[in-house]
């Protein structure tokens, strides 16, 4: 679907967005492989996660819907060989998960996705779990159709990883509850833990420390986990759009209610305080081992700074979203350190560059720093905006048409469904103003 998005004025409300994406994908393959009944609350049902869903119960877990995002996920002792292909859609988290989750066990699993998945290198996961003994046969580029044999005679594995990189730390770690002795992963720059905060909830063998300038994260092998209770907080990855559109439209005030905000995915609240973003923390606690809390968002007027490499594992997913940000803030933004923008449902980096660009606001790339030039409140907007399949990039420049004074564009929204299903009604039901092009 094509949709226009038009200058709006004051985004007001409570708001209770989707739950956290990278939790529920854990939730489930980890209440998968658990002993018992694992009782799932706030699961975010968007396709990702529910594809994710589809596959461990091809995997041979019985997962059943009790109501709206509360799901029971029966583990097994042993995983089965789906008798067909295993379609991931658009999730790079659920298949680089599923390939450690599958490496210690009898099975032949080969996974596919849609375009913008079979189009993301592998060879970060297939490297690490191949040296454990796990076997991989890829398309051309080391990309998706992927088949992979995993085996019960798993090897330990001291693993440094090159990149900070959840996904690949999280498929060793996966992969290491099943291997035949201690599996560690070394991080030099550190990268959201949702796996190692659940791995201790499920009752894995499973310690961290910080040892000669890194962290290192060891699991046991040869534990099986017990089931457990797991309440999903709301997204941070999908708040940050509520949170940015709230900042640039006048008049507004929300409250985002019960927002996961570990302090590995919260670098994205940090930035906009340091540019001047009235936000504030209300009614704060801690649910499954995650800390949670409301977050009040005021109408604000943002400058421009400089985001260093460091802060990129923490928020790389609000990249495009802080661009947005920094085309609205006053004076220059640098954003530091973005290869892996590179490398995500599309590139990232040069997505931004041209929606920006299209929308009359200077931005360029120096090797793999982003630099654009804020016109603060002054007006811009006017593109088209070619989403490529990538759902952030749709709704960042969704949130950009709030506060220009042309509409934008965007060529097609389906995407949006892989992690933020409503996101176009619950943003115009708080007074935002995205419509249907044929409207």
């Amino acid at each position: 679907m094509k949709v226009v998005s038009k200058n709006s004025t004051g985004l007001n409300g409570k708001i209770r967005v989707p739950g956290d994406k990278s939790i529920s994908h854990r939730a489930l393959m980890l209440g998968a492989a658990a002993s018992g009944t694992t009782k799932i609350r706030g699961l975010l049902e968007s396709e990702d996660v529910l594809n994710t869903t589809e596959a461990m119960r091809r995997l041979g877990a019985k997962v059943v819907k009790k109501d709206s995002g509360d799901y029971e996920v029966e583990g097994v002792a042993e995983f089965k060989s789906p008798s067909d292909v295993v379609d991931m859609g658009n999730s790079g988290t659920g298949v680089r998960l599923a390939a450690g989750l599958i490496a210690g066990y009898d099975v032949a699993v080969r996974f596919t996705g849609d375009e913008s998945l079979c189009s993301r290198p592998m060879k970060r996961i297939t490297e690490p779990l191949s040296i454990m003994g796990a076997v991989f046969e890829t398309s051309e580029g080391c990309k998706l159709p992927m088949s992979e044999r995993g085996t019960k005679s798993l090897k330990p594995l001291s693993y440094k990883l090159p990149v900070a990189s959840a996904q690949v730390k999280s498929a060793v770690l996966l992969a290491g509850l099943r291997a035949d002795g201690t599996t560690q992963v070394i991080e030099t720059s550190r990268s959201r833990d949702h796996t190692e905060r659940m791995l201790k909830a499920f009752g894995a063998d499973i310690e961290t420390a910080e040892e000669d300038g890194a962290h290192v994260i060891r699991v046991r092998g040869g534990r099986r986990l017990k089931a457990a209770e797991v309440t999903v907080p709301a997204d941070i990855s999908s708040a940050a759009f509520l949170m940015i559109g709230a900042l640039l439209t006048r008049d507004s005030d929300i409250l985002l209610e019960n927002v996961g905000i570990n302090p590995l995915r919260s670098g994205i609240i940090d930035v906009l305080k340091e540019m001047g973003a009235d936000i504030s923390y209300e009614n704060l606690q801690d649910a499954a081992g995650e800390p949670v809390a409301d977050i009040r968002v005021r109408s604000s007027r943002l400058h421009g700074i400089t985001v260093g490499a460091e802060k990129a594992p923490s928020m790389i997913d609000e990249y495009p979203i802080l661009a947005v940000a920094a085309a609205f803030a006053s004076g220059e933004t640098r954003l530091r350190g973005l290869s892996e923008l590179k490398v995500k449902e599309s590139n990232r980096f040069e997505a931004i560059i041209k929606g920006l660009s299209l929308n009359g606001i200077k931005c360029f790339g120096e090797g793999d720093d982003l630099i654009i030039s804020g016109k603060g409140e002054k007006s811009c907007g006017g593109g088209l905006i070619e989403a490529k399949l990538d759902h952030r990039i749709a709704m960042s420049f969704m949130v950009m048409g709030l506060a220009s004074e042309r509409p934008v564009t965007i060529d097609d929204v389906s995407s949006v469904a892989t992690s933020f299903p409503d996101f176009i009604g619950l943003m115009n039901s708080k007074g935002a103003r995205i419509y249907d092009y044929s409207d």
